[in-house]
């Protein structure tokens, strides 16, 4: 249990870490306001979409190395010596 625990720790902690420069990029691109309650809507709005995509990414990432590591598992398999 602990090792994922670590694991979400470290991906929040990843994720704190991608949201600043984010909101920096964000704001110097279009301009938002820091005290107007409908820009923070925007970036957390735009925040969640690219969030939704990277975790898109991850998944496939993740998809592709299970099929592959399947698939030479198998291979590996078919060339070890029975006993």
């Amino acid at each position: 249990m602990s090792k994922n625990l670590d694991l979400v720790k470290t991906l929040l902690i990843i994720i704190i870490g991608m949201f600043i420069p984010f909101i920096g990029s964000i704001t110097l691109t279009y301009g938002l306001d820091f005290t107007d309650v409908n820009d923070w809507l925007k970036i957390g709005y735009t925040f969640s979409c690219f969030l939704l995509i990277f975790g898109i990414e991850l998944l496939m990432v993740y998809l592709y190395f299970v099929v592959t590591s399947k698939i030479a598992s198998q291979k590996i398999d078919k060339y070890k010596p029975k006993k």
